[in-house]
């Protein structure tokens, strides 16, 4: 509000004033563009640059909007493709929900990897008032194809320029994000931006902040047309509904046509044709401060925003290095990554209390079943895990499916981190595919990364497909570790087997030779038994052949597996007629029996009722029995066990008479259910289990 009465000159004395302060304070900065008196940015009207190059995308911005509604759904798109590029989104993800206030509705436009882990992702992630639509990539391939483009994003850096078409028509708005962007507040102060939007404007975008479209980094650099130093399409604005009324498709089509006639691609990809199509179009842009686009290439101008802005919103990763970009103050923005690559995502289920949102998928009955549970049950703890969804990111890392054959071969296992060091050993045994699932933590998924990527063994192997399922829980849920593992096999046989187990070099090779010669591609339901034998020595020579084997079991130096403590377990596979026979042989099951196992990829899955430690394997090869599957035992098979100090699980076992008690009752409802499914045909599982015997 002005006051009434003040000489003009007074006021033209004050003005006077500011200019000079503000030529003081701020004229002298020819390393990124115009004072900010005269480059502040604005919310009303054509934004043209100035002749030295700045578009208006000031560190201290004007005062901030008010938010949008508490519970006013905010629209993001994310275009993602492959196996690193959906990590990228996971840690992106994370820092929105960590600040967000509003209900998300994350539009994410994938290719058929990054679909089927963020799918299985998302679904077990099972966020409060997060909706997730996807839209397939390869669709939108011909629209941009026809574009050459040497950044290293290839086509899918090419694909934000077809969101207006991609997405539904009658979405209006939308914020579109880089995966390697991290916010550091809430994404609702961003979206309340478009309320300064002119009636033109359709595009919100912070200026880029290095010197390239500017055309002076090196002799010939001849970048795309730009609006002085262009603008950063890392975080990006969108009124849909204005781009559509104007013909963007066919404006930077146009565009893009006639600049690829003089230039020989784009380099950074759909940046250079926005920047072309403002440069043309200049009144469809609407800067945006800096603070929410900080960008730290290796020629990044960015500190002059972060070291005079208030605070700043969101960091964007724009180099190819990313974490190891050459900046002084690197390691401050690389701890805010960080904080947000390890967080427990567990953390991030919280409900937005006040929002009528539809719960996730399946979260009601659970919720019911949850509520259903006696805190005073003394087997709360076990019924409690057994109901826990987990977070699950299959093919974690980059994976190549094996080309298909008929009697292909999986070996599937499970472990948590206490066990990785069992993977180096098991790829010089096993040549084939595995899947393997991990129980592990957020930080802990982490280290799991670097363990990979810095041992020669494990990085070299494009064929194991390693499956996260993130830990939650004091009990370890080892079914369902198995049935994610198994699900994820792309075999049509796998072999079940444990971490802790060593299969012979020639395992491989031999049961996909089995598989042929017993003609078990549907003709037969079998399961092909591969004997067990375990050594107490930490170090010993592996046996190269079954003859071998029996010089050292002979010798001492192995055992049949668990003989001294669980002989059940695998007595039936009959050792004494497996040292002389030439042939595979058929046996019977019998009460505790859990070997190892080559069945159907489409067999049974594990019961997930069993967590931590007991007769988890013991129930899957019933149901293979009940199921009819005959035990054909393979006589030049063999797999050994390595020792190892015993888990948390079969500690708790050993010394907890409750733990036993828990392990019997679920036993009990195991046979229960079996008899309900069966009906005559279980009792005999039953009458096993009134025989005094102990857990497996």
């Amino acid at each position: 509000m002005l006051l009434r009465g003040r000489p003009r000159t007074l006021g033209a004395a004050a003005l006077l004033l500011l200019l000079l302060i503000g030529f003081f304070l701020f004229g002298g900065d020819p390393d990124y563009g115009r004072p900010r008196s005269q480059g502040a940015a604005t919310f009303d009207g054509d934004p043209p640059a100035d002749p030295r190059g700045h578009n208006r995308s000031d560190c201290i911005p004007p005062p901030p909007p008010p938010p949008p509604p508490k519970c006013e759904l905010l629209q993001v798109a994310i275009v993602c493709a492959g196996h690193n590029s959906s990590r990228d989104v996971i840690t992106l993800v994370k820092s929105l929900l960590f600040y967000r206030k509003n209900p998300l509705h994350l539009h994410l436009v994938t290719d058929a990897v990054a679909r089927n882990i963020l799918e299985t992702l998302f679904h077990t992630w099972m966020v409060p008032a997060v909706q997730i639509s996807f839209y397939n990539a390869d669709e939108l391939k011909p629209q941009v194809s026809w574009i050459p483009n040497k950044h290293y994003s290839g086509l899918y850096g090419l694909m934000k320029l077809v969101l207006p078409s991609a997405l539904p028509p009658d979405l209006a708005r939308v914020i579109v994000l880089d995966t390697d962007v991290t916010f550091a507040s809430n994404i609702a102060e961003l979206w309340a931006l478009f309320a300064h939007f002119s009636d033109k404007q359709a595009i919100g975008l912070v200026e880029n902040q290095s010197d390239w479209y500017l055309g002076n980094l090196w002799r010939n650099h001849r970048p795309w047309p730009a609006l002085g130093r262009g603008f950063n399409t890392g975080v990006i604005l969108l009124r849909l509904d204005r781009l559509r009324q104007a013909g963007w498709e066919h404006m930077w089509k146009l565009t893009a046509t006639r600049e690829l006639l003089t230039l020989p691609a784009t380099s950074l990809a759909d940046q250079d044709i926005f920047n072309a199509v403002i440069k043309e179009h200049p009144w469809l842009v609407q800067p945006l401060p800096c603070m929410w686009n900080v960008q730290l290439s290796d020629h990044t101008l960015a500190e002059r925003c972060y070291s005079e802005a208030p605070d700043l919103k969101v960091i964007h990763w724009n180099s190819p290095k990313k974490l190891r970009v050459k900046n002084k103050h690197v390691e401050s923005f690389r701890n805010l990554y960080l904080t947000f690559l390890e967080y427990d995502g567990n953390l991030l289920r919280r409900e937005l209390f006040g929002c009528p949102c539809p719960p996730p998928p399946g979260a009601e009955q659970l919720q019911q079943a949850l509520a259903q549970l006696e805190e005073q049950d003394a087997c709360f703890e076990f019924r409690q895990q057994q109901l826990t969804v987990h977070r699950v990111h299959i093919t974690f890392l980059p994976h190549k499916p094996p080309p298909p054959q008929p009697h292909d071969v999986t070996l599937v296992a499970q472990l948590s981190m206490e066990r990785l060091q069992m993977l180096e050993a098991l790829c010089r045994h096993w040549p084939g595919p595995m899947s393997l699932a991990l129980y592990l933590t957020d930080t802990e998924a982490q280290q799991f990364l670097r363990f990979v990527e810095t041992s020669a063994v494990l990085s070299a192997r494009q064929d194991v497909a390693y499956h996260v399922v993130y830990r939650e829980g004091s009990l370890y849920p080892i079914n369902q570790l198995r049935n994610v593992a198994l699900a994820q096999a792309l075999t049509p046989y796998v072999f079940l087997s444990d971490i802790d187990f060593l299969p012979a070099y020639s395992l491989y090779d031999y049961l996909r030779a089995s598989i042929e010669q017993l003609e078990l591609d549907g003709r037969r339901k079998a399961a092909l038994v591969v004997p067990a034998f375990e050594t107490l020595h930490y170090r010993f020579s592996f046996p190269s052949s079954k003859a071998e084997l029996l010089t050292l079991l002979d010798a001492g130096s192995l055992y049949t597996f668990r003989y001294h403590e669980w002989p059940q377990g695998h007595a039936p596979t009959d050792y004494a007629r497996w040292r002389e026979a030439q042939a595979p042989y058929r046996v019977q099951w019998a009460a505790d029996y859990e070997p190892y196992v080559v069945v159907p990829r489409d067999c049974p899955r594990y019961d997930p009722r069993f967590v931590g430690f007991g007769w988890n394997k013991v129930a899957h090869i019933i149901e293979l029995d009940a199921q009819e599957y005959e035990l054909l035992v393979l006589p030049e098979a063999f797999t050994i066990h390595l020792p190892h100090a015993p888990s948390l699980d079969i500690t708790r076992f050993r010394s907890n008479p409750t733990y036993r008690d828990c392990v019997r009752a679920l036993k009990d409802e195991f046979h229960q259910d079996l008899s309900r499914h069966y009906g005559a045909a279980a009792l005999k599982y039953l009458t096993a289990l009134q025989q005094p015997r102990g857990p497996a």
